[in-house]
């Protein structure tokens, strides 16, 4: 189903390399049928856990009541609302984030059974799973310690994040993916991996070539919209994105290691044009090409899509 576009919320995500926001609303001294949520819908998955007081959220137009303790899970692209159903102040967490943030795990045949199906949304969680299976609750702290790292930002929070999260997808789907996904389903998935697999292999080597969508469409044998789609499944990014981070993180390489200009290693990656070069750098590290080599220090590699190499 597609929604408005002025409903879509352009979400913020603070870090390209760690594609997860952990947002603590508070509404003060609300009436029952206040809004504490506007109506919305984004790309991203969304987790709702409220705190205080208690509400009513409408999430692709059925009700969900939420109390303290409560978790809802917002499927990527859902129109959801929020309402007060109490008097007084109300707080919930929303934990916003994209499939990417688990690239890592891509390379494990287990991952991809048991979690990538709900990432790339062939079957979705229940949107309150405790109605369904109470035992559900004992893995919530997961998501109070994750907001906790969030919000500390000591030396690896990143990881511990990514983690809590990863493992309670990890418990969800113990409970609820035997019943929602065929064994057939699956091995269907893993066989188109393996006919991407040379044309990702050949990226992450050739990325300085020139290469379009539809050059790569046509290798695959798939016009432009389907190979779009499925490229995007399979790796967490578009194709364009893909190229661009390979470049980038060589690029990152050549100017900690050598002693080429910018000019000259934004050519070595595929990139004419200097200026350009400097601006996809500093979209996908968060600092100048120029700044990282006077600093001299490394920015975080962004991960690609392990299960291909």
């Amino acid at each position: 189903m597609s929604y408005p576009k002025e409903l879509r919320e352009d979400t913020r995500i603070d870090e390209k390399t760690h594609p997860v926001q952990i947002f603590s609303n508070h509404a003060h001294q609300v009436k029952p049928g206040d809004m504490i949520m506007y109506l919305h819908w984004h790309e991203h998955f969304e987790i709702i856990v409220m705190q205080h007081g208690s509400g009513i959220f409408h999430i692709d137009s059925q009700p969900y009541e939420a109390q303290p303790g409560d978790v809802l899970f917002v499927p990527a692209g859902a129109l959801h609302v929020g309402y007060s159903t109490s008097e007084g102040d109300t707080s919930y967490l929303a934990i916003v984030f994209n499939s990417s943030l688990f690239q890592n795990w891509v390379h494990d045949a287990l991952h991809t059974k048991y979690v990538l199906p709900y990432l790339e949304g062939r079957v979705q969680l229940p949107v309150k799973p405790a109605l369904l299976d109470p035992t559900c609750v004992d893995h919530y702290h997961l998501l109070e310690q994750a907001a906790a790292e969030f919000s500390a930002k000591q030396p690896a929070y990143q990881l511990m994040v990514k983690s809590q999260l990863h493992m309670l997808f990890t418990l969800l789907s113990r409970k609820f993916l035997p019943q929602q996904l065929p064994e057939q389903a699956t091995n269907q998935y893993v066989q188109n991996r393996e006919r991407f697999k040379t044309l990702i292999e050949y990226i992450e080597v050739n990325f300085a070539e020139k290469q379009t969508v539809a050059d790569a469409a046509k290798q695959m044998n798939l016009n432009i919209h389907h190979f779009c789609k499925m490229f995007k499944k399979l790796t967490g990014r578009t194709f364009i994105d893909y190229v661009n981070v390979c470049r980038v993180n060589e690029a990152e390489r050549l100017l900690l290691e050598g002693d080429l200009s910018i000019t000259e290693i934004a050519g070595q990656v595929g990139c004419d044009n200097s200026n350009y070069f400097t601006k996809m750098y500093k979209k996908y590290k968060g600092v100048a090409p120029s700044q990282l080599r006077k600093n001299k220090l490394p920015t975080t590699k962004i991960p690609l899509s392990e299960s291909f190499a």
